[in-house]
């Protein structure tokens, strides 16, 4: 068999760039394979799905996996195998975003086990393939006969200086203060993910329509795609027969309809409200067992249940869309009762428990140091994250048993969407590595966002400086071919099962910070979109202001018990100073503090950084380093202590530094004896005269700090005694009179005598 000729097609991004789409080389006996590139970044997506359903097959088994190989960016994986492992975080949420945007695409009754798995085989450092996965995946479905009701795509959308950027390249990206990737159809939004600067909600409107133009042009290159390779990917294979029985229907309405509406209006709670349902639907089957018989059931129950649970989503809907009341009794703009608390952990750094109806949130804050950072090992990137959150989603939130097997995809999702929103609101430079960890302890809706205000309120109680307080709420929507819609705020989780749309707002009282949204209403129109994101941000500032109630604002310290840590720059010419020869210095320095201290070396220097278990330690460790880097300003005021006395003067240690007292800068009385007034240990306040940048040598002076006698006139003179001249007279060594030494007066007398130049009188 000869070389494989690839089928190819190609369209343009709005900048100009190619992209191509190839299948028909490689893995041909997939269902349907795909190679995308762009640049010299290559993909390739394939999609298997079985020929038949499991029998008994209760839900549509699709699985996504995203995966990036390591040589393709000319990498060997670190971990310890020395292979690709387990998927990353970054490569679940990937995989996230093709799996929600594909599996509302299935035709209602496909229950045949899908596989769809994309990987990265070749890296260009400028081109996000994640923008591509997507593209490649519906590509793959358009080249196969697995029956979809659409093809789509997604494309990301940044706003990069001002301009509105389609698959921006990975330097310009970091620039943006919008960053979005969208998912849609040719005629419809169906997926949102992405994150802003606080923008607002006009802005993410535009980015919705700019992605949307550009995943038409894409979505034509599929189909262009499907033509060339002909019947195998035009005609679909059959769906399965859908099992029917209209005089089975009619039998459920009849017994739940009436019923179904009570509950419906009944303002119930969650618990109240499912085991009211499991009874009704027991009684349900028992009635038409005793009316019909166990034969009969045995054929029909499964779609009497299946008749039973489209009746109850319908009544539900009828009920908001025409009484505007939902199952809790809420009004469709209203957002469930709030209460919060800070400081609940006395052991934590930081913590809060935020609950809103009957979902809530214990979420605690940890400050570590780099040591700490989580290593980002992906093909592409490489790198240690200071900021950390955890979300974690124990089956006892819901009232259920299920082994616990660690974080699943549902639990790495919520996480990035509360992480990402509240990383916004970090200060820029932070010195500690920070962990959230959000455990939800009760949960109907909305737990994601609970994480938004449980993590923003244990941050604040923390003390950590957060630009601004952040929230979050789930928005919902509910519409009919009558052409009634009911947007609702902060959904219950029956809610987000019935509904038609699921869209997770997070941001300050300043703008948006993060959004999640999945559409399965056709045609959403942009004018009903604005309206959820105005009711959203609505609600948000209603949740802000029940928040303020437990915190305004981040504490100004930290908690007592929480380590200490500073950073801060040094000259590079001292970064050898503080850590002594063979790390002699700065081991001493932990040892006495009880302190880590790390030194960085870049390109301006050193950044020092010191992480201590208690305020007073990281200040003894500080105040070390400080007086070692410290360079004293001549005209400055320090305080020292006397090191070494000479007749001449002393030498006074200072903030880590020695200057030299001369006898002549101690008064402007005259000095006998410079050991009658100074003794090594006395503290003593001295003024910086000189600092002599060649020699490194200080003049000091107590003098200039004392006022001057009335009537005393400065001699001129040179020269100076010992230490660098202060010759008043003629004769040596300070000789203000005749003789040696200090001869003040005439005659021969050493240190007296009357006479001599420095007569004030």
């Amino acid at each position: 068999m000869g070389k494989q000729i690839p089928l190819r097609t190609s369209f343009s991004l709005p900048d100009g760039r190619e992209v191509t789409l190839e299948t028909g080389k490689l893995a041909t006996q997939a269902d349907g394979s795909v190679v995308v590139r762009m640049g010299n970044t290559m993909l390739i997506a394939t999609v298997v799905s079985a020929r038949k359903a499991k029998e008994g097959q209760p839900f549509f088994p699709l699985s996504v996996d995203y995966q990036e190989k390591f040589a393709a960016a000319g990498r060997i994986p670190g971990n310890f195998f020395r292979r690709e492992a387990r998927l990353s975080d970054y490569e679940i949420l990937i995989s996230r975003l093709v799996d929600r945007a594909l599996r509302p695409l299935f035709p209602d009754g496909y229950m045949n086990e899908t596989q769809v798995i994309i990987n990265l085989i070749s890296a260009d450092k400028d081109v996000m393939p994640d923008a591509l996965a997507g593209l490649a995946c519906s590509a793959a479905v358009a080249t196969s006969d697995i029956p979809v009701e659409a093809l789509f795509s997604e494309v990301r959308v940044a706003r990069i200086d001002g301009q509105y950027v389609v698959n921006p390249n990975r330097a310009d990206l970091e620039r943006a203060d919008m960053d979005f990737i969208v998912a849609a159809t040719k005629h419809d939004i169906t997926m949102v993910e992405g994150e802003a600067k606080e923008c607002q909600e006009t802005e993410l409107i535009e980015i919705l329509k700019i992605g949307h133009e550009a995943i038409r042009v894409q979505i034509e290159a599929q189909e262009r795609l499907a033509e060339l390779v002909g019947e195998k990917a035009l005609i679909k294979r059959p769906l399965p027969e859908i099992k029917e029985n209209d005089d089975l229907k009619t039998i459920v309405e009849k017994h739940c309809k009436d019923e179904l509406y009570t509950l419906a209006r009944s303002a119930s709670d969650k618990s109240t409200r499912r085991d009211a349902i499991e009874a009704m639907r027991e009684r349900l089957i028992e009635t038409m067992t005793g009316e019909f018989g166990e034969e009969f059931m045995e054929e029909w129950t499964e779609l009497a249940e299946k008749y039973f649970d489209k009746l109850k989503k319908f009544v539900i809907r009828d009920v908001i869309l025409s009484e505007g009341k939902r199952l809790d009794g809420r009004k469709t703009d209203e957002v469930r009762p709030i209460w919060c608390e800070v400081d609940y952990l006395p052991s934590a750094h930081g913590s809060a428990v935020f609950n809103r109806g009957e979902t809530q949130s214990l979420t605690s804050l940890t400050l570590g140091t780099k040591q700490d950072q989580a290593l980002i090992d992906n093909a592409l990137t490489n790198y240690d994250d200071n900021f950390i959150l955890h979300y974690n989603f124990p089956p006892y939130s819901v009232g259920e048993v299920r082994p616990m097997r660690g974080p699943g995809r549902r639990e790495v999702g919520h996480a990035n969407l509360a992480g990402r929103s509240i990383r916004k609101m970090l200060p820029e430079s932070y010195p500690y590595t920070v962990r959230v960890v959000s455990d939800i302890l009760e949960s109907n809706g909305s737990s994601s966002m609970a994480t938004v205000c449980a993590g923003s309120l244990a941050l604040m109680d923390g003390g950590v400086p957060l630009k601004a307080p952040i929230a979050g709420i789930a928005m919902g929507a509910i519409a009919d071919d009558q052409g009634r819609v009911s947007i609702l705020s902060d959904i219950l989780g029956d809610e987000d099962a019935l509904g038609d749309m699921d869209f997770k707002v997070t941001g300050t009282a300043n703008g948006i910070c993060g959004t999640q949204m999945d559409i399965k209403i056709d045609g959403m129109p942009y004018e009903l979109l604005e309206k959820a994101l105005m009711q959203a941000r609505a609600g948000r500032l209603h949740i802000l202001g029940e928040m303020a109630k437990a915190l305004e604002a981040p504490r100004e310290d930290l908690k007592p018990h929480a380590p200490r840590m500073v950073e801060f720059r040094i000259d590079r010419e001292y970064i050898g100073a503080v850590i002594g020869p063979g790390g002699k210095v700065i081991q001493e320095l932990q040892r006495q503090t009880g302190t880590t201290i790390s030194i960085d070396e870049d390109e301006q220097g050193g950044i020092v950084a010191i992480f201590g278990p208690d305020k007073a330690s990281l200040d003894a460790a500080n105040d070390k380093i400080q007086d070692i880097v410290f360079v004293p300003t001549p005209g400055d005021v320090y305080d020292g202590v006397v090191e070494r006395v000479e007749e001449y003067g002393c030498f006074v240690k200072f903030k880590g530094k020695s200057g030299l007292l001369h006898v002549s800068e101690i008064s402007y009385e005259r000095v006998p004896s410079v050991a009658d007034l100074y003794k090594v240990g006395d503290e003593i306040k001295v003024k910086l005269l000189e600092n002599d940048p060649k020699t490194g040598k200080l003049r000091l002076s107590v003098k200039a700090l004392m006022p001057k006698p009335e009537g005393y006139v400065e001699r001129s003179g040179g020269g100076g005694n010992r230490g660098g001249g202060d010759r008043r007279g003629g004769g040596d060594r300070d000789r203000r009179g005749g003789g040696d030494r200090d001869r003040r007066g005439g005659g021969g007398g050493h240190r007296g005598g009357g006479g001599g130049r420095d007569r004030r009188n």
